[in-house]
């Protein structure tokens, strides 16, 4: 069975690439068709020339970048106290395995409830502007982050830990030499969850309630029933999203690099 973990070599990066090229020309192929012979109304799903117009000309007229700079805001301010939070409990819940069982339950318990619906309250405490998205974008982060650091530092192996305390190690290293480099895969993987989540739910925020942001300005199209501009706003939300998982993911490649080096 070939190891799904390994990387990729050579022709299968190339494979990878021409399916994933080929699966986004047939589905821009499909929408062409579904467009061209009235299969869908263009009030729906607009032809995708129109999109692409709409979307050059709001790069070309830059009106989105106050709205951008109050999303950015959000998602960064957001995804800090969702970390620095979500980190900080779930070590502090990982020490004891009583406490293990008492937390974890109790914070996926939570998490399966659909911080949505919490968000008039939100707006009810924090208002219209940033500060009820920041929340909303905290709260919603939090829950990944903190169960990965459970599940991170309650799973590094006991033996480890002994050995560590066999060898004299005091309480700093065996967190900064035992304890971070076994736990780091699952709470790498908890921070990038809670920043697309923190993302996901701030768009959505900025859709149901806000003055400002890319959210509030898909929204405006929407309710001016200019759709192909909508689109076109979709579109670049897209190109952000990518961008943004672009940056994760380096980010985890030149930090993990940094580690092996040091190791």
């Amino acid at each position: 069975m070939p190891d799904v973990a390994s990387p990729l070599r050579g022709r299968e990066k190339i494979a990878v690439r021409c399916t994933q090229v080929a699966l986004a020309v047939g589905l821009l192929a499909a929408w062409h068709y579904a467009t061209a012979t009235k299969t869908v109304s263009s009030l729906m799903l607009p032809p995708p020339q129109d999109v692409v117009l709409q979307f050059i000309g709001i790069l070309r007229a830059g009106t989105f970048w106050s709205d951008l700079a109050v999303t950015f805001q959000e998602i960064i301010v957001s995804f800090l106290i969702a970390a620095i939070a979500g980190v900080a409990l779930g070590f502090a819940a990982s020490r004891r395995r009583l406490d293990v069982q008492v937390f974890e339950p109790l914070l996926a318990a939570l998490y399966a409830i659909p911080i949505i619906v919490i968000y008039p309250l939100y707006v009810l405490f924090f208002g219209l502007g940033p500060n009820s998205k920041i929340a909303l974008g905290a709260t919603t982060a939090f829950f990944p982050i903190a169960l990965n650091t459970i599940t991170g530092f309650a799973g590094v192996p006991r033996r480890l830990l002994d050995a560590s305390r066999v060898m004299g190690a005091s309480h700093w290293k065996m967190l900064r030499h035992v304890l971070i480099p076994a736990a780091f895969p699952l709470i790498v993987a908890g921070l990038r969850i809670g920043l697309i989540l923190a993302f996901l739910s701030i768009i959505g925020g900025e859709m149901l309630a806000s003055y400002r942001g890319i959210g509030r300005l898909i929204i405006d199209q929407a309710e001016a029933m200019n759709s192909a501009r909508m689109y076109g706003y979709i579109v670049f939300l897209l190109i952000l999203s990518l961008v943004l998982n672009a940056l994760v993911f380096a980010a985890e490649s030149w930090v993990s690099g940094r580690r092996r080096h040091r190791a």
